[in-house]
């Protein structure tokens, strides 16, 4: 890929060009990829002071990585930077209040403060620096408090803190010894041994009938064995129960990949240990304990009843490769992903997912239990998925004052709000063709807010929602809301919004709807001064679904002649949406995507078959084949620029970073027709060497689903390589390996492949975070597309003899 004329053909034009689009505002690369600092600190987090009478935005300070807060003034909208001073006198960002809300609960800087609402008052509760969790107890007399790992209650009116119990994972002391046994033998043959033990159990039986008695005593030690480790936790309203996930202790996560750093401070190569592979090792079950702290009573709950969890739905795969599947007699293993208890009552209201993610069951559990039968678990709801469950829309609570739970459940094909009455009755409140996210509730028992993007696909905006008859009330016109949050009157709602070159900012909407107000504008004046161009959102038409594929499409700008070569940009994945009106993950690539525009580019960037934001059929397309109903989308975005916008078929480019990587792989290997030339960033070229959670989701694991990673990594598909190809890596990349690359690279080698470069970066992780790497990528693409797509190419300068 070396052509010395056409590159000092390329460096003169380049030059030219630079001061052309200089002069219409677009950047040089140089800024575009500089420390984003020069357009000004998005809104990271907003949330209300309990007064009502300000907000606070958290901004990061310029060239340093500490955050300042500004205040905000409302309704007037005056902002004013927070000195270190003032930072004792503000309210934290995670409140939660009473019933009748007229007081709160605030946890600012890792300690809990109480506020009255009424007095204006506020009082310390805790100052420990590790408090994570609050809520007020049943009868709102109480918080329970999670300090660290542990759950203690304060009494609000006294200030007094006690521990709700002393958890132990060990062996209770002095079991009764094994009959016929060693100990037992010991005991029997040395009086002194055996005396010494009966005086220490009955001094423990004394000091926990003392503690019994008196309950200004902290709370007897309770043993729960050395076999589990615990994961999380959450009490009842009373205190008296607690919900606890746990696996087996020392349990094995698998064995870990290694990555060495080679630009070290110390001047030698260092070795980081980094996750384990997909399949490498079974993901480890978990269990659920309900422990009677009064009582100090263990009971393991069974969820062997719940629906389908004795079907393996990969029985047929692993019968393919001689495994024994899960049956009844051996239930498939869960994970337990959510807990939530009602705020006044001992029931709580538990999700669990099957380890093969093809499951997840919502279960309600009732503590008020016969003490002879043990507790119950009842299943109120099953969410299953022949693909896989989503990792986002598992939302679940409880709606105020009431026994009613409400959930999010992508079952009609898009995440949608659910409720289920105390009779187990279920009922969808919204239904459409659109998604449904983040809902919260004031005190009313009938109306929820939520995200959602109803109006359009693109377009994401806060509503109200009907609980009875599912009506949404949309509240505001901003296309790209973020966040919000009620304020402390629910009269309004602080939101965070961003646009298509706006970072994230904040603002302030009546709670019925109106203009927003009390805004910031964060931006820069160089910044804001640039003319950017707004992208164009299409629907470009699918030859395999019946359903546009919704895009971004940036024309070429100025006076062109002749067909136009295009780029396609392709988003990462995970599970993420690029067409909307927010402002990108992408915003470097989208301002160059503005430099390739004034240089004579089309440039469509596409949310493909996976992407979020169209439901469940557009999420699973990919199940079991990744990387082929993408490249049909991509596919057809070349066609639609052919037929549309007079695009020249032969020049045709596509780049993008980690998914994106791995698709510009498959589209350089599988469709080198259609794609002359590729740059993949940081891509993934095995499957089999990607992490556990979100492979095994799409494609299961490599010992049950062999043929699924054999036709999605793109190693298997090197030999198609016809046109330019650009590979780019940081080395210190802990979520897509540096040696993906290089394994990679190896193949090309092998298959005497030209017209490639590997471009590698000592000290970048997965997302870059170095100015100077940025550019230096950022000119080899540049530099790539030029010389393979660009005009000089279609005037024929610098072609080989």
């Amino acid at each position: 890929m070396t052509h010395p004329i056409r590159n000092r053909v390329a460096t003169a034009a380049a030059a030219l060009l630079l001061a052309a689009t200089a002069s219409a505002q677009t950047p040089d690369l140089k800024q575009i990829m500089a420390d984003p600092d020069w357009i000004g600190p998005p809104v990271e987090a907003a949330w209300w002071q309990l007064d009502g009478e300000r907000y606070l935005a958290r901004v990061k300070r310029p060239d340093s990585q500490v955050r300042d807060l500004l205040s905000v003034r409302v309704p007037g909208g005056e902002i004013t930077r927070l000195d270190t001073d003032d930072l004792a006198e503000v309210d934290g960002p995670e409140v939660v209040y009473d019933r009748a809300r007229t007081r709160a609960l605030a946890i600012r800087e890792g300690n809990l403060f109480l506020h009255d609402l009424a007095q204006d008052s506020r009082t310390q509760l805790t100052a420990t620096g590790d408090a994570g969790d609050a809520r007020f107890g049943a009868d709102d007399t109480s918080a329970l408090v999670r300090l660290g790992g542990d759950w203690v209650r304060v009494e609000l009116d006294s200030g007094l803190v006690r521990p709700l119990a002393d958890l132990r994972f060990d062996d209770e002391p002095d079991p009764e010894p094994e009959a016929g046994g060693l100990q037992a033998h010991q005991l029997d043959l040395f009086e002194t041994l055996a005396r010494e033990r009966r005086q220490r159990i009955e001094q423990r039986r004394h000091e926990q009938a003392i503690a019994d008695a008196d309950a200004s005593s902290a709370p007897q030690p309770f043993y729960l064995g050395k076999e589990h480790e615990p994961l999380f936790s959450r009490p009842s309203a009373d205190g008296r129960w607690l919900l606890m996930s746990v696996r087996k202790a020392g349990a094995d996560d698998g064995r870990d990949d290694r990555m060495p750093r080679f630009v070290t401070e110390s001047g030698y190569v260092e070795i980081e240990d980094v996750r384990s592979l997909v399949g490498r090792d079974a993901p480890i079950p978990q269990k659920l304990w309900l422990l009677d702290l009064e009582r100090r009573i263990k009971h393991e709950l069974e969820f062997d009843g719940l629906e389908g969890i004795d079907v393996d739905p990969l029985a047929d795969l692993k019968a393919e490769q001689d495994m024994e599947a899960h049956d009844g007699d051996d239930p498939r293993p869960i994970t337990v992903t959510g807990l939530a208890w009602h705020p006044t009552d001992a029931v709580a209201a538990v999700q669990v997912e099957a380890i093969d993610n093809k499951d997840r069951w919502t279960v309600r559990i009732d503590a008020a239990f016969d003490p002879d039968e043990g507790p119950a678990t009842e299943e109120v709801h099953r969410l299953t998925d022949e693909a896989w469950i989503n990792w986002s829309f598992n939302e679940f609570g409880w709606v105020p004052g009431t026994d009613t739970l409400w959930l999010l459940s992508e079952e009609s094909g898009y995440s949608h709000l659910y409720t289920i009455d105390a009779r187990g009755r279920v009922k969808q409140v919204t239904d459409g063709e659109f998604e449904v996210h983040d809902v919260s509730f004031g005190v009313e028992d009938d109306v929820a807010w939520a995200l959602s993007n109803r109006a359009h696909p693109t377009e994401y905006d806060l509503y109200a929602i009907d609980l009875d008859g599912g009506d949404m009330t949309r509240l505001s016109e901003l296309r790209g809301v973020e966040s919000y949050t009620l304020g402390p009157d629910l009269e309004r709602i602080l939101v965070r919004h961003s646009g298509s070159y706006l970072p994230a900012q904040a603002a302030v909407l009546p709670i019925d709807g109106g203009a927003p107000y009390a805004a910031t504008d964060t931006r820069t004046e160089a910044y804001r001064a640039i003319e950017w161009q707004e992208p164009r959102f299409v629907a470009v038409p699918s030859s395999h679904v019946d359903r546009p594929i919704w895009s971004k499409f940036y024309p070429a700008r100025g006076d062109f002649e002749g067909s136009r070569p295009a780029v396609l940009f392709v988003h990462g994945a995970g599970y993420t949406q690029n067409t909307h009106h927010r402002f990108p993950y992408y915003f470097r690539e989208q301002m160059f995507h503005n430099l390739l525009t004034a240089r004579g580019y089309h440039v469509l960037d596409m949310d493909y078959r996976a992407s979020r934001g169209y439901g469940r059929d557009w999420r699973t397309a990919i199940y079991r084949r990744m990387g082929t109903p993408e490249l049909e989308d991509l596919v057809d975005g070349v066609e639609w620029l052919v037929e549309n916008h007079d695009v020249d078929p032969d020049r045709v480019g596509v780049y993008g970073g980690s998914y994106g990587g791995f698709m510009t792989f498959m589209a350089m290997f599988n469709a080198p027709e259609v794609f002359a030339a590729g740059a993949a960033l940081r891509p993934v070229t095995d499957w089999k060497h990607y992490n556990h959670p979100y492979t095994s989701n799409i494609l299961n694991t490599p010992e049950v689903d062999p043929d699924a990673y054999d036709r999605s990594s793109p190693i298997e598909f090197v030999e198609g390589l016809e046109g330019d190809l650009l590979i780019s890596h940081g080395m210190l990349d802990d979520n897509v390996f540096y040696k993906d690359a290089i394994r990679l690279v190896q193949r090309l080698i092998e298959l005497e492949k030209e017209d490639w470069e590997l471009a590698s970066y000592p000290l970048e992780p997965h997302g870059y975070v170095h100015p100077e790497s940025w550019l230096d990528q950022y000119r080899r693409i540049l530099k790539l597309f030029e010389e393979s797509i660009g005009d000089e190419r279609a005037d024929g300068v610098g072609d080989d003899a």
